[in-house]
């Protein structure tokens, strides 16, 4: 049998081993529709199921289709031959659809897939990695041929439509500060048919809901394990192969800064500080790392002017991704309930919308609305003279004026 034979056979397993019923926002939002796509991503939020989802949309639902290719971009069949060669084989056999899973762990990954693309024209691509992932890497700056997709863990909202089996749409900022008590009122009706309560559904969510593979264990203790493992995989496998210079002092330096970060979020950074804790020489290899955490999605970081770390500059807050590895790296005792809530509150509005600190509340997003986060008998008085204000508070079904439940941002995406 030739590898192209014995790729098509194991491209089948995985598609039938890799199928999941429920779709995601991502898919309803993205068609992939492109000639040559690229879906990056932090490990474990469902980029491969998404990529097996079209495949099989795309030709009928047939798992032995021989128009689409799915690969695994560290599979040891890929050693026979080069990714190149693979994808001109399929090709003039016919091929119309290769998808290519963890590219960034193929060696010189963006000048094969520059290749494939430039040749092969009649070929659609698409390709995954690491959020981390350096589209614009020297002479293959794959920028101008692919179109790049982020793609976020699950929403609050999907979280409740993948458990409890129902349809609940998502919503606009500005609709749910309009209409924050209807829409909360409409999805408690919805869950009570279930005979579910929403609160009792949010803690579970901010505990285990963020990573879909969640429903893989029966045990929330083993999940936490293996979600600190992946963190570490990222660290330890997906950043060398993205940046071959890192060293291993290196990424011990960067594994030790996570650790301080996460031992005080929400963290506010003293360079000066990091840097003889670190024994780190000069600040910008010091804001190197932090900007290493945030693209590989291990961080999220909360500036003045909301430019990020993109162009090198300090952080005004740091957290932790998601209120998951809040569990799973820190744990959770009562002294990390803000910071939970922070947290949840920044992983859900800023996927689609800037935000920054502000003087007066806790966030300031698209640069006209001002958010406090607390629980339900949080003060209004920090923000009582700030314009467009708004509390996010824990512990409540519905709201009332300016306080919205803090669960309803999980109703974003």
């Amino acid at each position: 049998m030739g590898v192209i034979e014995e790729l098509v056979r194991l491209s089948q397993d995985f598609i039938r081993l890799y199928n999941r019923d429920y779709e995601r926002y991502f898919l309803k939002e993205n068609r992939l529709d492109n000639r040559f796509s690229i879906i990056v991503g932090q490990r474990g939020v469902g980029k491969t199921t998404v990529i097996i989802q079209h495949l099989l949309a795309s030709y009928r639902n047939d798992p032995f289709t021989n128009k689409a290719l799915y690969i695994q971009a560290d599979h040891f069949l890929l050693g026979k031959r080069s990714l190149y060669e693979i994808a001109e084989e399929f090709h003039h056999l016919g091929g119309e659809l290769i998808c290519l899973d963890e590219i960034h762990k193929y060696p010189d990954w963006a000048a094969h897939l520059k290749s494939i693309n430039d040749t092969f024209p009649k070929l659609r691509i698409i390709a995954s990695g690491s959020s981390a992932l350096e589209i614009h890497r020297g002479s293959h700056d794959l920028s101008r041929r692919a179109v790049v997709y982020r793609m976020y863990g699950m929403s609050f909202r999907e979280f409740i439509e993948m458990t409890q089996e129902v349809s609940l749409r998502s919503f606009k900022l500005d609709d749910i500060l309009k209409n924050h008590q209807r829409i909360s009122h409409d999805v408690i009706g919805a869950l009570e048919k279930k005979n579910k309560k929403i609160l009792a559904l949010f803690r579970e969510y901010l505990e285990y809901g963020y990573y879909p593979y969640f429903r893989e264990y029966k045990n929330k203790k083993l999940f936490h394990i293996t979600l600190e493992q992946n963190v570490h995989t990222t660290l330890e496998s997906d950043l060398i192969a993205i940046y071959p210079s890192l060293s291993g002092s290196s990424v011990k330096k960067i594994k030790k800064l996570l650790s301080i970060i996460a031992a005080s979020v929400p963290f506010t950074p003293d360079l000066k500080s990091l840097k003889t804790s670190l024994d780190v020489g000069d600040e910008r290899t010091l804001k190197t790392y932090l900007k290493y955490l945030e693209d590989a999605g291990i961080i999220m970081t909360v500036s003045k002017s909301g430019r990020g770390l993109r162009e090198l500059e300090k952080p005004e807050k740091i957290y932790l991704n998601n209120p998951n590895l809040i569990h799973a790296i820190v744990g959770h005792v009562p002294a990390e309930t803000g910071n939970i809530r922070e947290t949840f509150f920044l992983a859900m509005t800023h996927a689609q919308h800037k935000v920054t600190t502000h003087a007066k509340g806790d966030f300031f997003v698209d640069a006209k609305y001002v958010f406090e986060v607390g629980g339900k008998n949080k003060s209004p008085n920090q923000i009582k003279e700030a314009k467009n204000a708004y509390l996010a508070v824990d512990n409540v079904e519905i709201g009332l004026n300016n306080r919205i439940p803090l669960w309803l941002f999980g109703f974003l995406y």
